[in-house]
């Protein structure tokens, strides 16, 4: 296979230091991070259902290269709110097509680590794909939650709870399977005693090797 393409797909708990993880990662590899931000304000920019989708490809075959100016000018601009100017009706399910579709033009075009989005499923046939689910102690979540959102331990353990409650619904709705199940994923790590450096300077390094063409 002529420049493959690597994916790292990564699930975690609320409050666990996922998302921190994520990042390092992509940085150390030298990759993009693609999480529910910018897929919610991609989808919400062009309206997209898969059959949306289909459509700008064949009527405008240099969507991709719009996409890619996009994402460039949104991370430049920072995450802070593109807002839509039309109201869909679109399910759950459509949602996910697009976004599964997005995805795998992505990993087509590019190495990059995915954040959620239930990218454990979308990558499973994949042949560079590393899934990975991210768990932490319930205390440790607790404190990180209260620490990043000024928050006091109650309102950060309902936080807690109503964030992976609406993960694990969102992801039974659309996949049929729960992200708790460790059969999903390649590694589970329980990160409540390593710092987050650590986690991703361990995963660069053991992704160079499983990986030999990154280096």
């Amino acid at each position: 296979m002529e420049n493959p393409k690597f994916v790292i797909a990564i699930n975690r708990e609320f409050g666990s230091g996922g998302r921190e993880i994520a990042c390092k990662l992509g940085e150390l590899l030298g990759v993009n991070v693609y999480d529910k931000v910018i897929l919610d304000t991609l989808t919400s920019k062009y309206n997209l259902t898969v059959e949306e989708m289909e459509r700008i490809k064949a009527t405008k075959p240099g969507w991709w290269n719009d996409f890619c100016r996009f994402y460039q000018q949104f991370g430049t601009e920072g995450r802070g709110g593109y807002t839509p100017t039309e109201d869909r009706e679109v399910t759950s399910q459509q949602i996910y097509l697009a976004e599964s579709q997005i995805l795998r033009d992505l990993a087509a075009q590019e190495s990059c680590v995915i954040l959620g989005r239930s990218g454990f499923h979308i990558f499973r046939n994949h042949p560079y794909a590393m899934k990975i689910f991210f768990i932490a102690d319930r205390k440790a979540r607790v404190k990180r939650v209260m620490e990043k959102f000024a928050l006091d331990e109650d309102a950060a353990s309902m936080r807690i709870d109503k964030i992976d409650d609406a993960r694990d619904t969102y992801t039974k709705t659309v996949t049929g399977l729960s992200r708790y199940d460790a059969r999903n994923y390649d590694f589970v790590f329980n990160i409540t005693q390593f710092p987050t450096d650590l986690v991703a300077q361990f995963l660069a390094d053991n992704i160079k090797k499983k990986y030999p063409f990154l280096v």
